[in-house]
């Protein structure tokens, strides 16, 4: 019970904090919505741990534990792949950017 009070307590400290980014213009619409949304289920999950137990029999999987961490997992690694990718779009920004200064400043 304690777990749940702290895991609760926490989400909702992440959810104001991502509100209060999104009203001072750090944090888009798009991420505001994706953010919210992932820690309020998060939250059910917590405070309802029975609900992962259905989707356990739809996915065909023992336990309802096993659905949170198996998803979890996956949805790190998709998120990992796509920060990876911005990663390196920055990084080729980066390196056009550079080129340009270079380039102009020779010809100075």
């Amino acid at each position: 019970m304690l777990i749940q009070f702290l895991i609760v307590a926490i989400a909702l400290f992440i959810i104001i904090r991502i509100i209060l980014g999104f009203k001072k213009g750090s944090i888009s619409r798009k991420n505001l919505i994706f953010w919210v949304g992932l820690w309020l289920i998060i939250s059910v999950i917590v405070l309802l741990p029975q609900t992962t137990n259905f989707f356990a029999k739809i996915l065909g999987v023992g336990r309802g534990t096993d659905v949170a961490i198996y998803l979890s997992i996956v949805f790190i690694f998709y998120l990992l792949f796509k920060l990876s990718l911005r990663l390196e779009k920055i990084e080729r920004e980066i390196t056009k950017i550079v080129k340009e200064i270079t380039l102009k400043s020779k010809d100075l």
